[in-house]
């Protein structure tokens, strides 16, 4: 652990005991699951927690991080998944599910390369979410649209949280502001990439930053994304500003998910051709995988923004280096 990526806020105090921690935690969750399936009209799934490396459903996020892998008494070895992207979209041809229509499901991750801090954990929970569109539907206003409503739902659950918990008082602005990586690099050539999120999240509160993935005008990505779920021209990070730690959050990660012409060239782009070959990859090459818009969105992200706390660790049970603990502890935050 880096001890100066921990943010410790001056004067800090939970607004939520322990007890109403956890009963705040089952109501945001309750509330933001059951809004989100009925906007979007998704059914709930199960999922799996682990996949075998050679079927290609297993994402490599930004390409850097290594599954967490062992090996079975029954033969051959699996990986802890890192996300369900492609597993969903396999999921959704085979259950039969019709355009409009989707899935969500209750993700858990073990990252084993996340440099911790007040928002990134080894343990990760997040809803993960697919839904079959049409190909004439793969465009930015279907990727706007969605987000607005994943917006909608955010906003509700705050209120209903502000409700039940009057300590609770964020607000969080009206609209949510859509904007492209080129437009903040053009804005900002001399920030880094997250210096720019912070500053346009300070601005407008809530950002849905667009194009993440491909190469700026600077000859570097915004950010890194894997080549084979995300179209990098029709994706998304939807980033709220948090007066807690003075920074911007990133809540969601989705996309409108690559066609077989935009994958082939975003694995040409990244050097990831050999993909081409596993099952997953080849299904889709051939046509054989519905068109769909998906994401993931942080459930605990989620509680530690609508509760206010400080630091990830105070709605989520993990494990934390006992120097960041015996920190956090002397500053007022709680880890779990």
């Amino acid at each position: 652990m880096s001890e100066h990526r921990l943010l410790l806020p001056e004067g800090y105090k939970t607004k939520l005991d322990l007890q109403e921690t956890q009963f705040a935690i089952k109501a945001a969750k309750d509330s933001f699951e059951r809004a989100l399936g009925a906007y979007l009209d998704l059914l709930r799934v199960s999922a799996p927690l682990f996949v075998r490396p050679e079927s290609g459903l297993n994402d490599d996020l930004n390409g850097v991080e290594r599954p967490v892998q062992f090996d079975l008494l029954a033969g051959g070895e699996v990986q802890v998944v890192q996300s369900l992207a492609k597993w969903k979209r396999m999921a959704l041809k085979e259950y039969g599910f019709k355009p409009g229509s989707g899935l969500y499901t209750d993700m858990n991750a073990i990252r084993r390369d996340e440099e911790l801090d007040n928002l990134h954990s080894i343990y990760v929970d997040q809803w993960d979410w697919e839904k079959v569109i049409l190909p004439e539907q793969r465009n930015l206003n279907t990727l706007k649209d969605t987000v607005r409503t994943i917006y909608k739902a955010l906003q509700s659950t705050q209120y209903k949280l502000t409700l039940a918990f009057p300590s609770l008082v964020g607000r969080w602005p009206k609209e949510i502001k859509f904007v492209t990586t080129q437009e903040l690099e053009d804005r900002w050539p001399d920030l880094t990439p997250k210096e720019r999120e912070d500053a346009i999240c300070r601005e407008h509160g809530a950002v849905c930053l667009m194009q993440i993935g491909g190469a700026l005008k600077s000859g570097k990505p915004h950010d890194g994304r894997a080549p084979d779920y995300d179209d990098w021209d029709m994706n998304c990070d939807i980033l709220v500003w948090y007066p807690v730690l003075e920074r911007s959050i990133e809540l969601s990660s989705m996309g409108i998910r690559v066609s077989p012409e935009s994958l082939a060239r975003q694995l040409k782009i990244s050097g990831k051709e050999d993909r081409a070959a596993l099952p997953f990859h080849k299904a889709l090459l051939n046509g054989e995988l519905p068109y769909t818009i998906g994401g993931g969105i942080g459930q605990s992200r989620i509680c530690m923004v609508l509760l206010e706390k400080a630091h990830i660790g105070e709605v989520q049970a993990s494990v934390w280096p006992q120097e960041m603990r015996d920190t956090c502890r002397a500053h007022g935050i709680h880890l779990l």
